[in-house]
């Protein structure tokens, strides 16, 4: 009688600990996929204490030029240039040569995310004059804040019989985005950024690349100062998310995110530059991914409040840039370095 009612307790026991073993697995997991599904659940704004921004103001005015006097090209490399593999420039950079190492190798931090409508860098197949993307651009506002934005390329992945393209995201924290469109995100990096502190993101990202300007060598600028480069399609779908887009370029193997990368020399971008008149801000070296991946609106939104959390004021870049025209072969640099890599950050 005694060895069953022991036997009874032992099947009771080994009972209860599998429900705990279950319920410690499939718990986390539940709750975790219920946050990132759940738009309803606000994020909490808060920024660090308020302090001295030591960044603040430390731009340094290059102003831009014509690219060409008499037929003579002016400029060091420009950007954003084709990163198709086989394309080269045709803008002799001599013995300048860009990082072909993950930046956190080289020793330069991250300083500002920012992104533009469209894509600035062409990659035949992938972000390219075929591609296709919403045609609301004249009904909805995209373009108040950024000042008539102007549209880069596309992509190819946009579907207007799929819902994920077109079913609009209620956005909190990110301003004039839209499902469906593609965006071309930039994460500028420099040796001379308050690498590892609060004051580490900065807008205007001049402010961060220029941040302690001492420690630049104007004669290797290209090896401390970069940009990394990868391109977006937003869908309103959770199985595309990713936490952490502040950070820099996302970069999965599996996924084959991050590891079709082209590296050469150029400049800064935008529309206040085109192919007549040229950014002074080079060389530096560019690194941008080939290809043009999904990600979720939330992806987005979450980096926009992540943005909002930074003790600088980043609100001038919540909302998409305009798009510099692509660079013409002639002020392309001849440099490019196309070979696939993998886990190359």
């Amino acid at each position: 009688m005694k060895l069953a009612k022991n036997k009874t307790t032992a099947v009771l026991l080994w009972s209860l600990l599998t429900v705990v073993l279950v319920l410690s697995i499939t718990l986390p997991i539940t709750l975790t996929r219920k946050q990132v599904d759940d738009s309803s659940c606000p994020v909490e704004i808060r920024k660090p204490m308020d302090a001295t921004n030591p960044c603040a103001g430390k731009k340094i005015d290059i102003p831009n030029f014509q690219c060409a006097v008499d037929g003579v090209i002016q400029a060091v490399g420009q950007a954003g240039a084709d990163v198709t593999v086989g394309y080269t420039g045709n803008l002799d950079m001599g013995d300048v040569v860009p990082v072909t190492i993950p930046y956190w190798q080289q020793g330069i931090c991250p300083v500002n995310v920012h992104w533009h409508l469209g894509a600035e860098h062409r990659s035949e197949g992938q972000f390219d004059e075929a591609g296709t993307g919403p045609d609301d651009h004249d009904d909805h506002d995209h373009r108040a804040l950024a000042g008539e934005a102007r549209l880069g390329l596309r992509c190819h992945h946009y579907d207007e019989e799929d819902e994920k393209f077109t079913k609009e995201y209620d956005w909190k924290h990110c301003v004039n985005m839209h499902v469906g469109e593609t965006y071309e995100v930039h994460w500028p990096h420099s040796l001379a950024g308050d690498c590892g502190t609060v004051n580490q993101y900065q807008t205007p990202f001049y402010d961060g690349v220029f941040c302690n300007a001492e420690r630049l060598d104007l004669s290797i600028l290209q090896q401390q100062v970069g940009v990394q480069a990868q391109v977006f399609t937003i869908v309103n779908d959770e199985d595309h998310y990713f936490p952490d887009l502040i950070k820099g370029m996302i970069v999965d193997n599996a996924l084959g995110m991050g590891t079709e990368v082209t590296k050469y020399t150029g400049s800064t971008t935008g529309t206040s530059r085109d192919n007549e008149i040229c950014s002074g801000y080079g060389p530096i070296t560019w690194q941008v991914d080939r290809n043009c991946h999904l990600v979720s609106a939330s992806t987005f939104d979450k980096m926009c409040a992540d943005m909002k959390m930074q003790r600088d004021d980043m609100s001038d870049d919540l909302y998409p840039h305009g798009s510099r025209e692509l660079v013409s072969d002639d002020l392309a640099s001849n440099n490019h370095v196309n070979r696939k890599l993998h886990f190359v950050y």
